[in-house]
């Protein structure tokens, strides 16, 4: 998984609007790729949905309004559209290792979390993974097109199961 910025296309930036969008880049290419991980992808598949993203991003900088919200929108809608394009039938792959660096605990940690994830029906999944990427239960509602309430009832299931599988 290369971190390297988008080759620039269409028309000419000022600097100022290339050195804005390369600090996003930097700063949400990771979260971004696990957010992608808690929804089912594999590490392959999640860095190809987040880099894909990133060049529509810097594509389309100077019309997006609200960068982190819309990184997540086109993410978590572009890894549906794979996920249902493709056999379900098949074996799922192992979860993908979560990216964390060199830190042996918090990678056993986040593992586990990915595992009991994939564990969750898609609605429990896609809500909590909304949820660990700091979004509200509002805001979550918005993205996915369903109620606050329908998103609270989701996020109180799916804390339930992951508590009964002991995660955290």
């Amino acid at each position: 998984m290369s971190e390297e910025l988008p080759a620039r296309t269409g028309p000419a930036r000022t600097s100022a609007a290339d050195a804005e969008f390369a600090d996003f880049y930097r700063a949400h290419f990771k979260p971004l790729t696990a957010f992608v991980l808690m929804h089912g992808a594999t590490l392959a598949e999640a860095a190809d949905i987040v880099q894909d993203a990133m060049i529509e991003a810097y594509r389309t900088w100077d019309r997006i309004d609200h960068p982190r919200a819309w990184a997540y929108r086109v993410t978590s809608r572009s890894f549906g559209r794979r996920r249902f394009a493709e056999d379900l039938v098949a074996e799922p792959p192992e979860p993908a290792p979560p990216l964390c660096g060199t830190d042996i605990e918090n990678w056993e940690q986040r593992h586990d979390l990915l595992v009991v994830l994939g564990e969750l029906p898609l609605r429990q999944r896609q809500v909590m993974a909304w949820a660990l990427s700091e979004f509200r239960p509002a805001e979550i509602a918005g993205e996915l097109g369903i109620t606050p309430e329908a998103v609270r009832s989701s996020l109180v299931k799916a804390r339930r199961a992951l508590s009964a599988r002991g995660a955290r």
